[in-house]
């Protein structure tokens, strides 16, 4: 009889188990594997635009030329963080907050400010309102290539108020369009 000392099993039952054990523990290793697999090739590397130091600096000091030496300006890369930011001659200390805040709602909305505070106005949507960082005032201008937000710039303290800070805003992207592709 072999079922003795020598068997490693003392009855069928007992072998059957862990025969059917070994089997689920090599399903289950190999869908593990594909699963892995499968993941690993969906991977990879994204490749997103972003503005760059020198392009901040041209729309930032544009900006200032077509407005007044008295305006504060700031331009965020795609991430919404501070690449530049001047704060003019004379400008008032709370411009830095206005500009940074107002160029970072067009960035996260993809319009200019005045025009995510006229869509904020009123109905479901106002509740953006109470978002960190935005704000519902002129004078922020997202910097665009086709649909996708690359940067923005904000303005703050021009004589003419917010119309005349989006206008300066948008002399300085247009300053770099041409780089915009």
């Amino acid at each position: 009889m072999l079922r003795g000392r020598n068997w490693p099993w003392t009855d069928i039952g007992q072998w059957k188990r862990e025969d059917s054990m070994s089997v689920r523990l090599g399903l289950v290793t190999i869908l593990a594997a594909l699963v892995a697999a499968s993941s690993s090739a969906e991977a990879q590397v994204l490749s997103e635009k972003n503005i760059s130091i020198k392009m901040a600096l041209v729309i930032a000091e544009t900006a200032l030329n077509q407005c007044t030496p008295r305006v504060s300006i700031a331009v965020l890369d795609r991430a919404g963080r501070l690449r530049v930011f001047l704060q003019g001659d004379g400008a008032s200390p709370h411009n830095l907050e206005l500009a940074r805040r107002k160029a970072y709602t067009a960035l996260t909305f993809r319009r200019t400010s005045a025009d995510w505070a006229k869509r904020t106005a009123e109905g479901d949507v106002t509740g953006q309102r109470s978002l960190a960082d935005v704000i519902p005032l002129g004078g922020g201008v997202p910097i665009m290539i086709g649909e996708e937000a690359i940067g923005s710039v904000g303005l703050s303290g021009a004589p003419g108020g917010q119309p005349m800070e989006e206008a300066c805003a948008k002399a300085g992207i247009a300053k770099v369009q041409d780089q915009l592709k």
